[in-house]
């Protein structure tokens, strides 16, 4: 039997610290830097309050908001974005790095996490930015969150062989977790989960009715994911700790749509 190290145990523990029974509900919010102080963020303090009551295992921001985080997330997991671009700079798929691993656990971070647009011109920096946060973060016993989307010229965010390969790159730079789009449905999905050991987040995309995110949690989940790290569907909505809560239902009991959307307090 192989003895862990203490920088083993200590991802395992961070790692645990982001999820119920191997589950996890994420909720994003570094939107700030890319949108601004939008519906939600402004007041970012009551949003990670009413999330985490609601159900998320664990919340995502920039580093410089990490002192508006620790007071308000009743326990949950905290993880550290560290790359960024907003949408009036230039173009927003290039994202540039905005932080370090040592930089998130100074700030309290149990995971930090990069962004990358796999089939788009900015592929081969943010792949050699997503090796070098492994390689330091493995230093530091903390998880790695790889967000690969199927992002790119004639490429379809919504393939699963495409959505497959994102997420095998995250593994293949080591990652502890992966994220990417949804493919539609649970039946191609699987294809997605399948080609990676790691576990799999869905992101949330646009906002939807309560229906629809609920649904599109429910197919995730029957296709083999973890997970979902849903940002504007959640921090977005008029009762964010509602939302919270049915997604939960979804991802932590293993609801239906209807029960879920019960357990949010919301009407079929």
């Amino acid at each position: 039997m192989t003895r862990q190290t203490p920088t083993d145990a200590g991802r395992a523990a961070r790692l645990d610290r982001l999820s119920t029974d191997g589950n996890i509900l994420m909720v994003p919010m570094d939107h700030g830097i890319t949108m601004g102080a939008v519906q939600g963020l402004a007041d970012i303090e009551s949003t990670i309050d009413a999330v985490t009551r609601g159900g998320a295992d664990a919340v995502l921001t920039q580093k410089g908001i990490a002192p508006r985080v620790h007071p308000n997330k009743n326990d949950a997991g905290y993880v550290i974005h560290l790359n960024a671009s907003t949408t009036i700079g230039p173009d927003e798929d290039d994202k540039r790095l905005s932080g370090t691993v040592k930089e998130a656990v100074q700030a309290g971070a149990d995971a930090v996490s990069l962004h990358l647009n796999v089939g788009n011109q900015y592929e081969p920096r943010q792949i050699e930015q997503l090796a070098n946060v492994t390689k330091e973060a493995r230093e530091y016993g903390m998880p790695v969150l790889a967000m690969t989307y199927a992002r790119g010229e004639g490429v379809d965010s919504t393939d699963p062989e495409a959505l497959g390969h994102a997420v095998r790159l995250g593994e293949e730079l080591g990652a502890d977790l992966v994220k990417t789009g949804y493919s539609g449905d649970a039946e191609s999905f699987e294809r997605v989960v399948e080609s990676t050991s790691l576990p799999v987040l869905i992101a949330g995309g646009s906002k939807g009715t309560n229906r629809q995110t609920v649904e599109m949690v429910r197919g995730a989940m029957d296709g083999g994911a973890a997970g979902v790290s849903m940002g504007r569907s959640i921090f977005q909505h008029e009762r964010p700790e509602a939302i919270a809560s049915a997604v939960s239902a979804v991802v932590h009991h293993d609801a239906g749509v209807d029960a879920a959307l019960e357990a949010g307090g919301f009407e079929g």
